[in-house]
């Protein structure tokens, strides 16, 4: 009988040391907080601090609960700052009018950062680097924003304004905005999305054409702008690592970095838009370089997508990643919105695909909001199984 209980002992003691292992592993588990136009946080502009901070804590303790590990914020959404800037001022979302600082003051991204790491948490600054007005027809503009100080430097595109990636001192202003974040405050990643040069309206030339005509120096047009995006990634890369080696630089693309029909090393996608054909953004190049740390492509489509499929696409970046951390961007938004995301398995079998995938080493999902909704119980999935046990956030490569 002793035998008996010293050999389960041992099974049991094996069988837990075999979980604990398992919990341990690494893996990224983030989540989108989008504040342009209030998606995600706050709910809706207000100068009060206080339910600024309500909000956010609220917002923290579920992501905390759902097993969340790193929380995605957008403190700079559209030349404008969620924390006191010396270069652009207070966003509109915030406190509903552009340069109106919260009240009883306080700086809302040392806040965030001191609650998120409070719940062993890690906060990844997510900053737009060239919308600057949401909407020329509504946005809020104050006096001291930088589209009135220098016109010079913008291009409207549709019902936005946008800087011009080809104009150098833009590419500097920007980087001294990161720079400055990153040298004040304890960010753990600086992190951008997919929006370079914005994605093609139809009909509509993005009108840069006298800047590419000084500056172009014989490339064609394409090749120009891809390497106006290549030259601002690398200062920022540089900028970032050397004020703070500590701090990651990660980028989250549309998912499809080139559709195989124009390029071998492409997906076998049918994408109508691409990172590197309209967007100009060539994600591989800085994979290869070591310019980033980490890449999240938006992979929103559900699996068996006919034109994007999901297992196509993470099979493809799992091949692409040139040592470096890859993270899935997850379509939690995409919940029953048509027939495959009503499907309660979707999200659950995305996940299992990514862990059974190698080198991929974890998730995002976009966004925070989805959430509170719970659709398909996909919140409590999370919570009571895939997320159950804790992980630490891999480290950088």
């Amino acid at each position: 009988m002793k035998n008996i209980f010293l050999a389960f002992t041992g099974i049991l003691f094996l069988y837990t040391n075999s979980q604990a292992q398992q919990a341990a592993k690494p893996e990224f588990r983030g989540v989108w907080v989008a504040t342009v136009d209030n998606i995600d946080w706050p709910d809706q502009p207000t100068i009060s601090a206080d339910a600024q901070k309500a909000q956010f804590i609220k917002l923290l303790d579920m992501h905390k609960r759902n097993g969340m590990n790193v929380m995605i914020v957008q403190i700079r959404p559209s030349a404008d700052a969620f924390y006191p800037s010396p270069y652009e001022p207070w966003s509109q979302w915030l406190t509903g009018r552009q340069g109106q600082p919260p009240y009883p003051y306080y700086d809302p991204l040392k806040f965030m950062i001191t609650e998120t790491h409070k719940r062993g948490m890690q906060f990844h600054a997510w900053m737009n680097p060239y919308r600057a007005v949401y909407n020329i027809h509504s946005a809020s503009i104050a006096p001291n924003h930088i589209t009135r100080i220098h016109p010079e430097w913008f291009l409207t595109y549709g019902d936005k304004k946008y800087f011009d990636p080809g104009n150098k001192d833009v590419q500097k202003y920007v980087t001294d905005i990161v720079k400055d974040v990153v040298s004040r405050y304890d960010v753990d990643a600086i992190h951008f999305d997919d929006y370079f040069y914005p994605y093609r309206i139809t009909g509509k030339e993005f009108p840069d054409n006298a800047n590419y005509l000084r500056y172009g120096k014989g490339m064609n047009k394409d090749d120009w702008r891809r390497s106006n995006t290549d030259s601002i990634i690398l200062m920022l890369s540089k900028a970032i690592h050397q004020t703070n080696p500590k701090c990651e630089f990660g980028i989250s693309p549309f998912g499809v970095w080139r559709n195989a029909s124009m390029d071998t090393a492409g997906s076998n996608t049918n994408a109508g838009q691409t990172n590197y054909d309209d967007l100009y953004a060539d994600i591989l190049l800085w994979l290869q370089k070591g310019w980033i740390d980490y890449v999240t492509p938006q992979i929103y489509w559900e699996i068996g997508h006919k034109a994007a499929a999901f297992e196509v696409l993470l099979d493809w970046w799992s091949k692409h990643t040139y040592g470096k951390n890859c993270y899935i961007g997850l379509g939690i938004y995409r919940g029953n919105s048509n027939a495959a995301w009503k499907d309660k398995t979707q999200l659950p079998r995305q996940i299992k695909m990514i862990r059974n995938t190698p080198n991929i080493q974890g998730m995002a999902f976009f966004s925070s909001k989805s959430f509170e909704k719970n659709p398909n119980g996909w919140a409590d999935s999370l919570r009571l199984n895939y997320f159950k046990n804790p992980a630490p956030v891999p480290p950088a490569k």
